[in-house]
C-alpha cells in the first residue's frame, strides 16, 4: 500500500517576508510549491496538504481596519476562513494544473476546515500570539479600550493585537479527509491551523477569536487520518544542533530518544525550530516517521537524502 503522507506547509512559503501581497505573487509562490507536491505524487504517495496563513490573514485583518467606517468588520474566525478560502482555491488550481503536466489526473480538493479547540484551554487567559497591523503604543491603547483588545508590544517593532493559540483537540472532517485520501484524492485540509471552534455545553459549535499553530493542528491531522509521515516544510534543509555555534551540526537520521535529549538540552528555539520538532517528536513517538526539511528538497527527504528524520 502507498505511505501516507501530510505536508504542513508555512505560511510563508505562500508570501515571502518582504515581498508585496498581490494574488499575482501569491499565486506564482503556490505554484512552485505545488509543483513540488506533484513530484511527490507521482512517486506514489497519498498526499493530504496544510498550511499556513500568517502573512494572509494579517493582510485581511488590516483590510478590515482599513474599511471599517465603510464595510463592517468581520471576527477572526470568519477572517482564517477567508484566507483558508483563497488559498486552497490557489493551492488546488496550481496542483491540478501540476499533476497535468506530469501526465497524471489525481482529484484534487481543498476542505474548509474547522478545528476543535478546548474553551478552557489556558491560553485564553493569556493571548500571546501577535496578528495583524502594528500600531504605536496610543493607537494600540485605545483600540484596546475601545474593542477589548489584548496589545503588546512585537519585538520592538510596534504594538500589535494579541489574540489566544490554545492547543487542537480534534480536526472536524478528518474522518472524510481520510476516506477521500484512502480513495486516491489528493486534499488540501486544515489550512491556517483550522477555524477555531469550540463545542458548547448543548453540544453545538461556536467560532472564537483565537489562532491555531498550523504544525500542532497538522499534528493533529496526521494522526486522525493514519498518516504514515508528517513532513513540515520549512525554510532550511536540516534541524540544527548548536546553531550559530562553531560546533553546529546538522541533524539527520536521529531517534525519539535522540530528539528528546536534544528537546531537553534546550536545543530549539521557543519561536521557530522548537514547535516544530515538538510536533515532529510527538508523531514519531506513534510510531510514524516525522521529516523536517526545506520546501526544495522535500521529494529527496522522503527517499532519506535530505531533511532531518525522527523515528521511533
Amino acid at each position: 500500500m502507498a505511505e501516507k503522507v501530510v505536508i504542513a506547509l508555512g505560511g510563508n512559503a505562500i508570501l515571502q517576508p518582504g515581498q508585496e501581497a498581490t494574488y499575482e505573487i501569491q499565486l506564482e509562490n503556490v505554484r512552485k510549491c505545488t509543483n513540488i507536491i506533484a513530484q511527490i505524487v507521482k512517486q506514489g504517495y497519498e498526499v493530504v496538504v496544510t498550511h499556513g496563513n500568517g502573512p494572509q490573514v494579517g493582510n485581511i485583518l488590516r483590510q478590515n481596519e482599513e474599511a471599517k467606517d465603510v464595510v463592517p468588520p468581520f471576527p477572526l474566525d470568519v477572517c482564517s476562513a477567508e484566507s483558508q478560502g483563497f488559498i486552497g482555491y490557489m493551492m488546488e488550481q496550481t496542483l491540478r494544473n501540476e499533476l497535468r503536466e506530469l501526465g497524471l489526473d489525481n482529484t484534487v480538493v481543498s476542505i474548509l476546515t474547522e478545528t476543535v479547540v478546548d474553551k478552557n484551554d489556558s491560553a485564553f487567559q493569556n493571548p500571546e500570539k501577535p496578528i495583524g497591523v502594528f500600531y504605536s503604543e496610543e493607537e494600540a491603547n485605545q483600540l484596546a479600550k475601545e474593542k477589548g483588545w489584548v496589545v503588546g508590544e512585537d519585538a520592538g517593532r510596534g504594538y500589535r493585537r494579541l489574540v489566544p493559540s490554545p492547543q487542537p483537540v480534534s480536526i472536524l472532517g478528518s474522518d472524510v479527509i481520510k476516506s477521500l485520501t484512502d480513495a486516491g484524492t489528493i486534499t488540501i485540509a486544515a489550512g491556517g491551523g483550522g477555524i477555531p471552534v469550540i463545542q458548547k455545553e448543548d453540544g453545538k459549535y461556536e467560532g472564537v477569536e483565537a489562532v491555531i499553530d498550523k504544525d500542532r493542528s497538522g499534528l493533529r491531522l496526521a494522526k486522525e487520518v493514519n498518516a504514515d509521515v508528517f513532513m513540515i516544510l520549512t525554510d532550511v534543509e536540516n534541524v540544527y544542533v548548536n546553531y550559530g555555534k562553531p560546533e553546529q551540526k546538522a541533524l539527520e537520521q536521529i531517534t525519539v530518544a535522540e530528539a528528546k535529549q536534544y528537546m531537553d538540552e534546550g536545543q530549539f528555539a521557543a519561536g521557530s525550530m522548537g514547535p516544530k520538532m515538538e510536533g515532529a517528536l510527538s508523531f514519531a513517538e506513534h510510531g510514524g516517521r516525522a521529516i523536517i526539511c526545506s520546501l526544495e528538497k522535500a521529494a529527496e527527504a522522503l527517499a532519506g537524502k535530505s531533511g532531518t528524520s525522527i523515528t521511533k
